[in-house]
């Protein structure tokens, strides 16, 4: 099992992982990464049986170091108590007409990570659901109801955060078209005409 006493560690791993995923994901200002956390499974425990807000903080930082460097919006996925809604800034809710709802994330209610950012965030509310550009999934939370079509997967070099398995994914737009479609400009050929 992992040391977690050194936070150190967990904010590294963290750092290593939401860098690699902006810099996959083209990740910068206008951009939301939308992040679901168990803080038991990074303990090795199962899911909603070993929340910890200390540990929550240590990731929080991690995630907040990548996120001063390139301006991405966050949004912290609550646990089902809450249904699964979301810890955002006021500001991005009220840009977005996200749809707000009502309560504050608890350890016991919401989770360890949404409570610790909800404390973190500057005028922080909930908001029912979001349609993120990428997503990082630290312990199983189930995050892709929360991320806009189409999900690529994406492998960063760490795999775990603590003793959580890491999954996490960027979004492109749809492709759409069949055998003439052009998917970028500089493979346009205009010469040929459609009927």
């Amino acid at each position: 099992m992992t040391d977690l006493s050194s936070g150190p560690a967990l904010k590294e791993q963290t750092v290593t992982i939401v860098r690699e995923l902006a810099q996959a994901a083209g990740l910068g200002p206008g951009r939301i990464l939308v992040i679901g956390t168990s803080t038991s499974e990074i303990a090795g425990r199962r899911i909603g049986t070993g929340g910890a807000l200390e540990t929550a903080r240590q990731v929080l930082e991690g995630i907040a170091e990548v996120q001063a460097e390139y301006g991405f919006h966050t949004a912290f996925q609550c646990c089902e108590h809450l249904n699964r809604s979301l810890v955002v800034e006021r500001e991005l809710l009220e840009r977005l007409g996200l749809t707000e709802v009502a309560a504050v994330p608890v350890p016991h209610a919401g989770g360890s990570m949404a409570s610790a950012a909800y404390r973190s965030f500057t005028d922080p509310c909930l908001a029912d659901s979001i349609s993120a550009h990428a997503g990082i999934d630290i312990g199983e939370t189930m995050i892709g109801m929360h991320l806009r079509r189409v999900a690529v997967p994406f492998r960063p070099s760490i795999r775990y955060i603590g003793e959580a398995r890491v999954t996490a994914a960027w979004t492109r737009p749809k492709l759409i078209g069949g055998e003439r479609a052009v998917y970028r400009l500089e493979q346009a050929n205009d010469s040929s005409a459609c009927d």
